[in-house]
């Protein structure tokens, strides 16, 4: 059986990004992800979070080198917009690939060997060819 290993045969979670695993953060990256730029208040109501928290993982994101924000106006009225730098998106891309390697791994049941050792992990396919299903 092929051991289940992400790139250069380390598991797909070690490409995870910790500063990615906020939920709040990864939901501000996914929704600018699609964007040049985007309005702050967008970004607050896409996420659905308040501005407080928004404007705290805004910080925390701009001390990463992920996000940028910008000031200015509209008119008279002031706006901040918020966007990716080149390795926010490069950071939002791997984590991403990271989640979905992890989420395409083959399932693993547990069965008794047949003299009632120790359990086994097989994957799906490895169970229907025990079971006289496999091709």
């Amino acid at each position: 059986m092929t051991p289940i290993v992400g790139n250069q045969g380390r598991h797909a979670r070690h490409q995870l990004d910790p500063l990615l695993s906020s939920p709040l953060r990864l939901s501000v990256l996914a929704c600018l992800a699609g964007a040049e730029r985007a309005a702050f208040t967008f970004v607050k109501d896409t996420v659905e979070i308040t501005a407080p928290t928004l404007s705290k993982q805004v910080k925390i994101l701009e001390e990463a080198g992920y996000l940028r924000s910008e000031k200015g106006y509209v008119g008279k009225r002031p706006r901040t917009w918020l966007s990716l730098t080149d390795a926010g998106r490069r950071a939002f891309g791997s984590h991403v690939a990271a989640l979905e390697a992890i989420a395409a791994m083959p399932s693993a049941r547990v069965r008794e060997t047949p003299t009632g050792d120790e359990p086994v992990a097989l994957s799906v396919d490895a169970l229907g060819d025990a079971a006289g299903q496999g091709s």
